[in-house]
């Protein structure tokens, strides 16, 4: 098990909002720490929209809750009408994320207010140093870098969507096994796709890298739609490929195929890495890929209704590789805009 940056650094917020609030002299710092645990988020852009929209709501809820204990008093009927009301509000402000910590502040400044508004405003101040104190951590300390992740996940999921495209139609591999692998790069690429809505939400926050991040951005979204081609290819094998009686004959053409399709998928990201020489050919024949489907048609000419569904593994293949030729296009293009620019600026 490992231990996570969002992890130590949740752990550092609670104990600043902790230290800040015995600083204070708040009556409690309870408070406070819950408050920094529901401020840390995975990127800057998106604590600092949890910090700003926090803050609304939690002093629209402070409102609420003072107004309402001065007109029907501090008591369960009311409570739960407030925390509804808030929800509400919260709901229709789409800042659905903020519910938990403004019911808190709710709950706390309602059971203040018999002991007087100074309390109950220090309730509230509770919650915002602890808002402070969890995105001052999450700038200062280990501050989010998603694209490093990224990549690394990219390259998880490709050795992953690898192993189980070529043993696709050899099917060598245990059934066990291959659900195993192919639950484990369905999680890897729900995390790219949360990692690609991070890169969106950072791209207006950093102005300063507006061209570069929006260079990002686009290969980032080629990264995964190939991934996501390649899980096509996958699940077409799984579902037509062996439900044909004659699939054995096309055995050996589709795994070479597939096999020339995985290679190139890695080189592509071997090159993003550097890793691969300027001039190197790493493109697959598409001569080779015509002759493969002209031979399936003069194939399906004997017998259309049996050999049709090999026509779905076919096309999904040359999508593949269509997005993966796509992906190495993009990436060249943002590699020589890179070096222009580092050039230029050397």
């Amino acid at each position: 098990m490992t231990i996570g940056a969002r992890v130590i650094k949740t752990g550092l917020a609670v104990a600043l909002a902790v230290y800040i609030s015995t600083l204070c002299g708040f009556p409690s710092p309870i408070i406070a720490a819950v408050a920094s645990i529901f401020t840390i988020q995975p990127s800057i852009s998106r604590s600092w929209q949890q910090v700003v929209d926090q803050v609304q709501t939690n002093v629209l809820g402070a409102v609420v809750a003072l107004i309402a204990v001065r007109l029907f008093g501090q008591t369960p009927i009311s409570l739960g009408m407030v925390c509804i009301i808030v929800i509400l509000v919260c709901i229709r402000l789409r800042m659905e994320s903020t519910i938990g910590l403004t019911l808190v502040t709710v709950v706390a400044v309602m059971e203040a207010n018999q002991q007087g508004w100074m309390f109950a405003l220090d309730r509230l101040l509770m919650v915002l140093t602890g808002m402070a104190a969890a995105f001052a951590v999450n700038i200062l300390i280990i501050p989010p870098r998603p694209r490093k992740l990224f990549m690394t996940q990219v390259h998880d999921a490709h050795a992953k969507l690898s192993l189980l495209l070529r043993m696709a139609i050899s099917n060598e591999m245990k059934e066990g096994v291959h659900r195993e692998e192919k639950e484990k790069l369905q999680g890897t690429l729900r995390k790219l796709d949360e990692a690609h809505r991070l890169f969106e939400e950072e791209r207006p926050f950093l102005r300063r890298r507006n061209q570069a991040g929006a260079r990002q951005l686009i290969l980032s979204r080629h990264l995964i739609k190939a991934l996501h081609k390649g899980v096509d290819l996958l699940e077409a094998v799984e579902e037509h490929y062996f439900a044909v009686s004659g699939a054995e004959a096309w055995a050996r053409r589709f795994d070479q195929q597939i096999e020339e399709l995985a290679k190139y998928h890695e080189q592509i990201l071997l090159k993003l890495e550097g890793k691969m020489k300027a001039n190197a050919a790493i493109e697959p024949e598409e001569e080779r890929e015509g002759r493969l489907i002209k031979q399936l048609s003069d194939y399906l000419h004997q017998n259309p209704d049996e050999y049709k569904r090999l026509v779905f593994v076919a096309s999904t293949m040359l999508e593949y590789a269509y997005h993966l030729r796509r992906l190495d296009r993009v990436s060249d293009q943002v590699q020589q805009r890179q070096e222009t620019e580092a050039a230029f600026i050397g």
